[in-house]
């Protein structure tokens, strides 16, 4: 069987340094904000090239905090509106309910997935406060357009970067074009714990200071709380993994792109349509994501030959019972992106003889 991803494979390759990490952590005798997080927390503003990393407990809670933050400085006031690609993962659409704030939920661009500037402009409202870009699957959203849309029409920006670390485009990397960014580190991630963690990125002073209040109950100094925060903190031992990981990122960054190039070069079938690549971008490849009318044939033929795949993501989020209210808004390229979806193994340790297996087998579907 190929799998899908191998995680432990991945962390298999620096099994050592995990656990000398994690030694490091319990000799300490310090596990919540220590200073493996402080060091975290600068190694990453570092790679990313902002002032500031706020490490929380997920990536859903970054996203959460960082609109709750401008609620709290406000800038957001409930009731305000808050434009996403309708084809996101659902934690995007949370963020924005949970702080009472409206999704405006628009149609992506048909080759990239992520938001389109048209569609975007079109939203707008007098009530469009922010902007949501996701940037689905690895692939930066066209940020130019969007910050120079978001300065027009004065909002904010929030890059959802679950998906994308250190993608970029002209050398300035995801989580440093919008006023912050949300990421995940949730374990099948390009950059994964060993368990869930999430950080914010920024290069505002004042938002990362309301930010590390927020994540710890409202607090800057003990027992003293200017707000009512909550307890969403990168513990030490998950800061400790990512902390090793992140020095292998761009080596496993470079693996993906290799496949996903071998993929794209090798895999020709009329029935698959394969992901499309703007050259301005640079693509890390968090999943390789092939549209095809027949999907659920072309699911069954893989998994016949001994390929693994997931599909992301089945439902969109106006579908979705949670948001039953939306069911009735028309978003038909978004409906139909979500029925023909289907993501093919890749996995940075996947070896040469399986990258070929899965491209002759996807070459082989004949409906």
């Amino acid at each position: 069987m190929i799998n899908f991803l191998d995680l432990k494979a991945i962390n298999n390759q620096y099994q050592q340094e995990l656990k000398d990490a994690c030694a490091r952590v319990i000799d300490s005798g310090w596990y919540i904000m220590g200073n493996e997080l402080t060091q975290f927390e600068a190694e990453f503003a570092a790679y990313c090239s902002t002032k500031h990393a706020i490490g929380v407990a997920n990536g859903l809670d970054a996203l959460i905090l960082t609109l709750r933050a401008w609620k709290e400085l406000g800038k957001l006031k409930a009731g305000d509106e808050v434009i996403v690609q309708a084809n996101t993962y659902i934690a995007s659409v949370l963020a924005i309910t949970e702080n009472d704030l409206v999704p405006v939920l628009v149609e992506p661009n048909p080759a990239t997935f992520n938001l389109d500037f048209s569609t975007v402009r079109a939203a707008i409202t007098s009530k469009t406060k922010a902007i949501l870009p996701v940037h689905l699957y690895g692939q930066i959203s066209p940020m130019p357009e969007i910050m120079t849309l978001a300065e027009e029409f004065d909002l904010l920006v929030l890059e959802d970067c679950a998906q994308s670390h250190g993608a970029e485009i002209n050398g300035k990397r995801a989580g440093n074009w919008g006023d912050a960014a949300g990421f995940s580190f949730y374990p099948g991630k390009n950059l994964g714990a060993l368990g869930d963690a999430g950080a914010i990125t920024t290069n505002d002073d004042e938002l990362a200071q309301t930010l590390k209040a927020l994540r710890n109950y409202g607090s800057h100094k003990k027992y003293e709380n200017n707000y009512k925060g909550v307890n969403s903190r990168l513990d030490e031992i998950q800061a400790a993994m990512l902390r090793v990981k992140l020095c292998y990122l761009e080596a496993e960054t470079a693996r993906r792109q290799l496949i996903a190039q071998t993929y794209r070069a090798n895999i020709s079938n009329s029935l698959i349509t394969l992901p499309q690549v703007d050259n301005e971008l640079v693509h890390v490849w968090h999943l390789f994501v092939v549209r095809c009318e027949q999907r659920e044939a072309l699911q069954a033929h893989l998994a016949k030959n001994g390929i693994q795949t997931l599909i992301h993501y089945p439902i969109p989020p106006h579908k979705q019972q949670a948001y039953s209210h939306y069911a009735d808004i028309q978003l038909p390229l978004t409906e139909l992106i979500h029925q023909q979806v289907l993501s093919i193994p890749l996995d940075p340790t996947m070896n040469d003889e399986n990258i070929a297996k899965v491209i002759a087998a996807m070459n082989e579907f004949a409906g």
